[in-house]
């Protein structure tokens, strides 16, 4: 299920966009004049609190078509690639040699 304000976010998250998890779905709100902010979601019936629950999965930058990974949910951060992100966040791991190549990653 995704949730979108307009047709350029829906557009945005049904191209070549992952598919949310089980019980997740995403939302996308306009950031600033240039950039979307993507927010993975779970409703409440899912969740152990009686609310929604939202974090920053990351942003997109209309202009340059470039997704960005989140420093915070108010500052984004490097580019980045989307085949290298996952369905709950745009940020990249950061691991060892071992660690990738217990991954699968590679």
């Amino acid at each position: 299920m995704m949730r979108m304000e307009n047709t350029m976010h829906k557009e945005l998250l049904t191209s070549n966009f992952h598919i949310p998890p089980d019980e997740y779905y995403y939302e996308a709100t306009q950031f600033n004049k240039s950039t979307i902010a993507i927010w993975i979601c779970r409703d409440s019936i899912h969740s152990l609190i009686d609310r929604e629950s939202k974090s920053i999965w990351g942003f997109y930058n209309t202009k340059t078509k470039r997704y960005h990974s989140p420093i915070t949910s108010t500052k984004q951060g490097n580019p980045v690639k989307l085949e290298r992100t996952t369905p709950y966040s745009a940020m990249i791991p950061n691991l060892n040699p071992l660690e990738l190549c217990l991954s699968g990653a590679y």
